[in-house]
């Protein structure tokens, strides 16, 4: 138990508490608005926008991998949970954010959190600008007080929706979302330590309540009242059918759920010069969303921005996120009663904002300008999460990019014929010397450089069969810049080691780098080969070849593409 807090409290000291309790009510005040706004845009009540906000944001700080992270209900969720919600039901969003916490816990145990990271950085700013078209979007209604509006999963209904109702545009609505936007935008500018959210939510809903009491629809006229108590315990009707029919949703949770929490704990790496544990990371965002769903609450992840405010405010411990938690608790339990008049067009510009704030435009931007694979990657992944779902999108970016991969390292791969330069004093093998006029007809060598994988090795076997097939006694391989071998890349391989054997030619292999030939001997291409037909240098290979050559088909010869060739050809024939 004492090595689990190793490094996380070590040297705590009551100057640290008062900095973790500074950041942590800081962020828990930053965290109330974002809290309700997320679980209203997913379709939820917003009382479990807060219920997660607690428990999960309490849960992954004690047992995270990170010492500054913030978890919490974030705006990456909300198309996802949406579409649940619209789908399946509230109910069923919870047995999926367990099933999803499940699967976190799980890719944390089995060591898959350093996976997450090699997931190309054109498919996850594609889809998270996708998410922020979605969420800003989604908004619109709100924003101008659009009345009677049904929600739809999918983003074309959605605009449709939008426009068929713009004639119950509420001006009321647009003047209040217009002063909340205004005051988002001024108030880091004056006063750079105030939350701008909450301030503008204060002060429209206050203006809303005196002079447009009834004009403008609030949490409590479109949702209810919000129960100042604690969430009550409830574990979620669990059966094989419900699992079965969620399986695909609560994947796409914990994915994404896991994608997000590393990236919010890099960020906070760069920001803190610290190194967080990506697997421990994994266990305790999937603890937290395991308990969240059984008081009501939804699925949760590390939050970038709360983070960033977390350290920017001085946080030295996980501490801070607990005491983000409870603050958040307190606020529920002390001033739950004066929310239902916050107005929805002040929620509203507050989403934009993160919407805006997430859409990666500058790195979108960037990527976009370079006109490569990466762009194409990037327009795809983004174009199918807004216009069709994240999971699609993902999938069909992920094998695009893929693609692409194996493309760009087919074309890496270099087979190129080499002879000795005998202008150079070491006589190293170069592929400008071989010429029509110098080329020897009995022996072949060439240089491979690059992975023999599935995406390159039809190019290496058609390459070196082209020599095969003009029937020389001795093919010479130098693979020193041969990395790895897959499974297709040897299959090909020994299909060149049998053809050229079969017609009795003698195949040496030069320079083999230990962990290439290691998977040589593991395959048995070896002792295919002869372990005596390796050798450590290419010189060693080409007096070998010398003394396996006919000799007398070297009479007359004028290629002289080895030193010994003036003496072979002036030799008389034996």
């Amino acid at each position: 138990m004492s090595r689990f807090w190793t490094g996380r409290f070590e040297g705590y000291s009551f100057d640290y508490f008062k900095k973790d309790l500074l950041s942590g009510t800081i962020v828990g005040i930053v965290a109330i608005p974002l809290a309700m706004s997320f679980a209203i845009a997913s379709g939820v009540k917003p009382e479990y926008g807060i219920y997660t906000a607690v428990i999960a944001g309490i849960l992954i700080s004690l047992l995270g991998g990170s010492k500054y992270q913030i978890g919490g209900p974030t705006g990456a969720f909300v198309p996802i949970l949406l579409g649940i919600v619209l789908t399946y039901g509230y109910e069923n969003l919870l047995l999926a954010g367990l099933m999803a916490g499940v699967m976190l816990v799980l890719m944390g145990v089995f060591k898959l959190g350093a996976l997450i990271k090699y997931i190309p950085r054109p498919v996850t700013i594609g889809f998270t600008a996708g998410i922020a078209v979605i969420i800003f979007t989604g908004q619109i209604a709100n924003f101008l007080g659009l009345r009677n509006i049904e929600q739809h999963e999918r983003f074309i209904d959605n605009m449709k929706e939008i426009g068929s109702h713009l004639n119950t545009l509420n001006g009321f609505s647009i003047l209040i979302a217009l002063l909340c936007l205004a005051i988002m935008l001024v108030t880091p500018k004056v006063l750079p330590k105030v939350p701008g959210a909450l301030v503008g939510i204060i002060v429209t809903t206050s203006i809303a309540a005196i002079f447009f009491s009834g004009d403008v629809a609030t949490i409590g006229s479109t949702y209810g009242a919000i129960p100042n108590t604690l969430p009550e315990f409830g574990i979620p009707e669990i059966t094989i059918d419900r699992i079965t029919m969620l399986i695909g949703p609560a994947f796409v949770i914990a994915m994404l759920g896991g994608i997000e929490s590393l990236l919010s704990a890099v960020v906070a790496d760069g920001m803190t010069n610290s190194k967080h544990n990506s697997n421990r990371e994994l266990i305790g965002q999937g603890v937290a969303n395991i308990v969240t769903p059984l008081f009501g609450g939804i699925p949760a992840t590390g939050a970038i921005a709360r983070t960033a405010t977390n350290i920017k405010s001085g946080a030295v411990s996980p501490l801070s996120g607990v005491i983000h938690g409870l603050f958040v608790l307190l606020t529920l339990l002390v001033f739950a009663p004066l929310a239902v008049h916050i107005p929805l067009a002040s929620l509203a510009p507050v989403l934009m904002m993160v919407a805006w704030n997430m859409s990666e435009r500058k790195h979108f931007a960037h990527i976009l300008k370079l006109k490569s694979g990466d762009s194409l990657v990037l327009v795809i992944t983004f174009l199918l999460t807004v216009f069709t779902s994240l999971t699609f999108a993902v999938q069909i970016g992920l094998l695009l990019a893929v693609l692409l991969f194996v493309k760009r390292m087919s074309e890496n791969l270099v087979v190129a014929k080499v002879l000795p330069d005998h202008e150079s004093s070491n006589g190293k093998v170069f592929p400008h010397v071989v010429n029509p006029n110098r080329d020897c007809p009995q022996v072949s060598i060439y240089t491979v450089e690059g992975p023999l994988f599935f995406g390159a090795a039809q190019m290496f076997e058609q390459t070196i069969l082209s020599t095969i097939n003009q029937r020389p006694n001795v093919l010479i391989l130098r693979l020193g810049e041969v990395p790895f071998i897959d499974t297709t890349g040897e299959e090909y391989f020994r299909s060149i080691v049998r053809d050229f054997k079969s017609h009795g030619g003698k195949l040496f292999v030069t320079e083999v780098q230990p962990t290439l030939k290691s998977i040589l001997d593991q395959n048995g291409m070896t002792a295919k080969i002869g372990e005596e037909n390796f050798f450590e240098g290419t010189g060693d290979a080409i007096d070998r070849a010398i003394g396996c050559i006919n000799r007398n088909a070297c009479i007359g010869c004028k290629h002289f593409a080895f030193r010994e060739c003036d003496e072979l050809s002036n030799s008389k024939i034996s």
